[in-house]
């Protein structure tokens, strides 16, 4: 909103767009171990005993398309996308589908 309380137009550049946010998930597994996709929300729970943490996947860019590979968890590459916040967003819900398994 501008100072007159009208939208900006359409087509007008989005600066600090705010991300949408997903759900924080965290598995408990039957012997006690917790795992999750690192959010720094969830910085507290590396305190609360041994923890370690492990890379799922790389995201990156070939030419201007942005790639993610899962191979580091047995994944596939998923891409091409046009941006990275795409890549980051399959990314994630490929780990929360098949590597925590929700």
């Amino acid at each position: 909103m501008n100072s007159t309380n009208t939208p900006p137009p359409s087509n007008a550049p989005q600066i600090g767009v705010e991300l949408e946010r997903s759900a924080l998930v965290i598995v408990v597994e039957d012997d006690g171990r917790v795992r999750f996709i690192h959010d720094d929300d969830l910085n507290a729970l590396l305190d609360e005993g041994d923890a370690r943490i492990d890379r799922a996947s790389h995201v990156e860019p070939l030419g201007r398309d942005w790639f993610a590979d899962l191979a580091p968890v047995g994944g596939p590459v998923l891409g091409p996308f046009p941006t990275r916040r795409a890549a980051l967003a399959a990314e994630h819900d490929w780990l929360l589908k098949h590597h925590l398994g929700v």
